[in-house]
């Protein structure tokens, strides 16, 4: 019985919050323990297989998940038969993430092919201070630096010349990579560098890089290659790379171009996290009708032989040849800088409205470029507050580095962290086939309308954790919370959707039972998206987790899904109950 103080002479009581599973899963476990009170490996077995769709499931493996309960739960099972699960076992097993997860946690995606082949998770202006850390441990792959001469011009810092962070002595951060490099993944980690230094500092660099790294540092013999290399031959290795440092300049232009009224107000709740992900075709569209991201473009391109004789000139020889991936801003038309060299790959940059506006007049010729080329989009000036944008109008066009800042949070970033959960969350997603195969001239054409590939349905049945995770009071001052739960994909604009369950009123453990579908055209790509949060009729509703999770790495049958807080962290105990099948 719980209680909540009204006033000084008035007291609400409520009954104490029991987990207790859904009748059909009751009736799931009754049928495989056929009308006994236990379930043996053999039952739980058949189980695996025929719910939970595990086709190469054995006794053995049963025999596995009972010992873990079983483990996991001894004062339970004095005296009791080994290996047998009685409901409230089954029903622990059900909310164990380390037993049922809801996609493989393993590495499992082809890792020897080029590394235009994968998206990779990028990092936007990542500096490695504090909780920045948690950028590499998250398994983020491609960490952005901006490098700077110090004040006294005899060393470098890693500062973003747009904000007020403080300077920190690159040599700092470069220890910390070292340190934390290949905590969450084995494969490699990108170092992108914009530098705004003079020669002789840039060797200074290239001494403490290759001092810092040693064997670990990978740059080719040669500048010019046909293909990059594979994430599996670069295992355990740090790669350089460059970005145009004018995307410095166009930032601060951005940035002074908003009001002063704008430019100090400090961002509400609702902008920094609880904002929609922005549609991509209401992107298009506005981009359009505003002209953002001209046909012409300026810029160095690193795939023309002129400018890179004019980046040999004005850089340090140790340094340059410690570049792997050199930078590329389009010169001349788009249609020019998508153009592709059967003899050399390279890698381009474009700023997400430069991205829109090519996904309107070339998305063809996008999706060309990046089968065999890197392309790299980063946000526009204008999100001093770390926002982000969509991800999906570069990975749908085969964008490898869609670059995102990492130091705030919202929705664009749950999209985000939950993409790349995918492959045994390594940092490296293997582009589906569709968009690296091509027949003549035809390549996949993001803008066409498709048919339904497969359908989704998810059942949420229930959530619990709150209770062990929150203050009694922290929802609601005056009764237990008010859940509902938004159920929704994340991808193609034909498959974006978000419904809503009913809410659950007065109750820590919240039993929705409702169910959805959700027909995909590109199913490949797309995310599922789950939120909590508790009603409020006076005031904002209150948050209460969320988490976003690749639908091609579902697994089907009951699972366990934990939600994470708004900037990502896994909550202790908060986990949903679903149902996931597909048609």
């Amino acid at each position: 019985m719980g209680s909540y103080k009204m006033c000084l002479c008035f007291t609400r009581k409520f009954h104490a919050a029991e987990c207790e599973l859904p009748p059909d899963v009751k009736d799931v476990f009754a049928t495989y323990a056929e009308g006994g009170t236990q379930m043996n490996p053999e039952q739980l077995r058949r189980f695996l297989v025929e719910v939970q769709k595990d086709a190469g499931a054995t006794v053995a493996d049963a025999e596995g998940i009972a010992d873990q309960v079983r483990h996991r739960r001894p004062r339970h099972h004095i005296g009791k038969p080994s290996r047998l699960l009685s409901l409230e076992d089954f029903h622990f097993f059900l909310f164990s993430e380390e037993l049922n997860s809801p996609i493989r946690p393993q590495v499992h995606h082809d890792m020897t092919a080029p590394l235009s082949h994968y998206y990779i998770y990028t990092g936007h202006n990542s500096y490695l201070t504090g909780n920045q850390l948690s950028t590499l441990q998250r398994g983020v792959r491609v960490i952005e630096l901006d490098i700077w001469p110090n004040s006294k011009k005899d060393n470098v810092d890693v500062l973003h010349g747009r904000t007020l962070t403080a300077p920190v002595e690159l040599i700092k951060c470069l220890k910390s990579i070292k340190e934390f490099a290949f905590v969450a993944s084995p494969y490699p980690v990108i170092i992108t560098l914009e530098d705004h230094l003079t020669p002789d500092l840039q060797a200074q660099v290239a001494k403490m890089v290759t001092e810092t790294f040693g064997d670990m540092l990978y740059y080719p013999e040669s500048a010019s290659r046909e293909n990059f290399p594979s994430p599996e031959a670069l295992k355990k290795r740090i790669i350089l790379s460059t970005k145009p440092p004018k995307e410095y300049l166009e930032s601060k232009i951005s940035k002074d171009d908003e009001s002063e009224s704008q430019r100090g107000k400090a961002p509400s709740d609702e902008e920094a996290w609880g904002r929609e992900v922005p549609d991509i075709k209401a992107e298009l569209e506005y981009d359009d009708k505003n002209g953002e991201g001209d046909e012409e473009c300026e810029d160095e391109n690193d795939g023309d032989e002129d400018d890179d004789k004019k980046v040999g000139q004005n850089s340090s020889p140790e340094y340059k040849r410690l570049i792997t991936i050199a930078a590329g801003k389009p010169k001349g038309t788009l249609k020019d800088a998508l153009r592709v060299d059967p003899d050399k790959v390279r890698r381009l940059s474009l700023s997400e409205q430069e991205l829109v506006k090519a996904t309107v007049s070339h998305s063809r010729e996008v999706v060309r470029f990046t089968q065999k080329n890197i392309l790299r989009i980063y946000p526009k000036g204008t999100r001093f507050n770390s926002s982000n944008y969509n991800p999906f109008i570069g990975w749908m066009h085969g964008a490898q580095m869609v670059a995102f800042n990492m130091q705030g949070y919202g929705r664009s970033l749950w999209l985000m962290h939950g993409f790349y959960k995918g492959n045994g969350g390594c940092g490296f997603i293997k582009k589906p086939d569709f968009l690296m195969t091509h027949q003549g001239e035809e390549v996949f054409d993001p803008s066409t309308n498709r048919p339904v590939k497969r359908t989704l349905k998810v059942k949420v049945y229930m959530g619990d954790g709150w209770r062990l995770d929150f203050k009694q009071t922290h929802f609601d001052a005056f009764s237990p919370p008010d859940f509902y739960c938004r159920v929704g994909i994340a991808g193609a604009p034909a498959d974006s959707v978000m419904k809503k369950t009913k809410t659950i009123e007065d109750c820590w453990v919240p039993a929705w039972n409702e169910e959805f579908e959700f027909p995909l055209t590109i199913p490949e790509l797309a995310v599922l998206r789950l939120e909590v949060h508790e009603y409020d009729m006076s005031e904002k509703d209150d948050f209460g987790g969320q988490t976003c999770l690749p639908v091609s790495e579902l697994r089907p049958g009951l699972r366990c899904v934990p939600l994470f807080d708004r900037k990502g962290n896994k909550f202790k105990s908060v986990k949903l109950l679903l149902r996931l099948q597909f048609e």
